[in-house]
């Protein structure tokens, strides 16, 4: 029988959330897939040698499930956990940044010293 533990503890144990239910919002979020397939329930389980693929707000890490671990250890325990698959492949550094540009919206509100500008153009425009 395949040992398997509940994602949302593994990713805790592995230090990559620095609590048990900020790694279920995040899974809850849609932010952590398994095996290229998206997972949205914490309770889901994962195995050794499984891939995840983590969303963080600006870094994309992609690993390798190497242990389940029984504990949330110090740092260089919890790295044991897991092997990172873009740093062996590249030799670099596994974390890969995503651009984001912050969303634009041009729909909103004016703010007051946007009315006081445009108060200034509409009484020069009337004179």
């Amino acid at each position: 029988m395949t040992e398997k533990i509940r994602l949302d503890t593994w990713l805790w144990y592995a230090r990559f959330y620095k609590s048990r239910s900020l790694s279920s919002k995040a899974i809850l979020t849609g932010k952590v897939r398994v095996n290229s397939i998206k997972i949205i329930k914490p309770a889901s389980k994962v195995k050794i040698k499984d891939v995840l693929t983590i969303n963080h707000v600006k870094l994309v890490r992609i690993i390798e499930v190497q242990s389940l671990g029984a504990r949330r250890g110090p740092a260089s325990e919890a790295q044991k956990l897991y092997k990172d698959l873009l740093e062996d492949a590249t030799g670099a550094s596994n974390i890969k940044y995503v651009s984001e540009e912050p969303k634009k919206d041009t729909n909103k509100r004016p703010t007051k010293k946007d009315r006081r500008i445009l108060d200034k153009i509409v009484t020069k425009t009337l004179e």
